[in-house]
């Protein structure tokens, strides 16, 4: 990395002073937001020791906004201190604004600082609907690992109804590992802003090609407490696959509804995975303890 900006050349004192001096000028409204050089020094003092030095100037350059966006993904991406460039993409968390996408994937992409990596996801899921297409591109890529297609699912997941247009179109995709994303991210919908849609596509997803995409659907059901998932759940607790039949018998367990006692107990006489079986037990020791609990009621 290249040695653009350096590590702050100004004494601790004087760094509370200026810190000092920029607060009040924000809240005072005179920051003069073209002055570029204290703008850099502000980006500078992200490399100070002291961590609530460095939050309290991220959140004064959050306040400066747009003028400060330069200085920053200039940190972001030259600055060979990676103390900056964790705080760098931090303060751009805060100012959360479309045009640091393209810096901002640069960084979770290939930056070799795990930090500063997962600062830029953060931002980039702060951002919303407009880093929806970018991050479901890297899910498809076969060029991502799957630490990365991890971080790009869970910020799908939390940019949720924010982009769910976006998401709702994805959910035919070729790729298993965007189906799998997709189904989290309209689970957060269905949690968001619960809308007939999303549970649609969901309890679609329980008969979905992929082993993932199935159990990941599932869990979603079973978080959201679906009842009318019960049918297709208990389908799923007699596929081949063990993983699916641990999926549905905790999500039975999470919806509560004490009708399908007769089926998981079947299901456990008929299983011969060790691991399944203790979590059809689990649900079934959990469901017996809320009928006892309701009758004391």
């Amino acid at each position: 990395m290249s040695n653009t900006l350096n590590s702050p050349s100004i004494s601790p004192e004087a760094t509370d002073v200026l810190l000092a001096e920029v607060n009040s000028k924000i809240a005072l409204k005179t920051f003069d937001n073209s002055d570029r050089q204290t703008i850099h020094q502000m980006v500078e003092c992200l490399g100070d020791s002291r961590g609530m030095v460095r939050l309290g100037f991220a959140e004064a350059l959050g306040k400066v906004g747009q003028p400060a966006i330069p200085f920053l993904v200039e940190a972001l991406s030259h600055h060979s201190n990676e103390v900056v460039r964790r705080a760098a993409a931090k303060t751009l968390t805060l100012i959360a604004d479309p045009m640091t996408i393209p810096p901002l994937l640069e960084a979770f992409l290939n930056d070799e600082d795990q930090v500063v990596r997962n600062s830029a996801v953060g931002a980039l899921a702060r951002i919303g609907e407009e880093s929806v297409s970018p991050l479901l591109q890297i899910l498809a890529s076969p060029e991502s690992d799957e630490t990365i297609k991890g971080h790009a699912a869970w910020a799908l997941a939390f940019i949720g109804s924010k982009g769910k247009e976006t998401i709702y179109q994805a959910y035919n995709s070729d790729v298993e590992e965007v189906r799998t994303a997709v189904v989290g991210a309209i689970s957060k919908i269905a949690e968001e802003q619960p809308e007939a849609r999303a549970f649609k596509l969901l309890l679609q997803s329980l008969s979905d090609s992929s082993v993932n995409v199935r159990s990941e659907a599932a869990a979603a059901l079973g978080n959201l407490a679906h009842a009318p998932a019960i049918p297709q759940l208990l389908a799923l607790l007699a596929r081949q696959e063990p993983e699916n039949r641990k999926s549905a018998a905790l999500a039975l367990m999470k919806i509560r509804d004490r009708t399908v006692l007769e089926p998981l107990q079947n299901a456990l006489t008929q299983e011969s995975d060790s691991r399944v079986k203790q979590v059809i037990q689990l649900a079934i020791t959990q469901l017996d303890k809320q009928s006892v609990d309701e009758e004391w009621e």
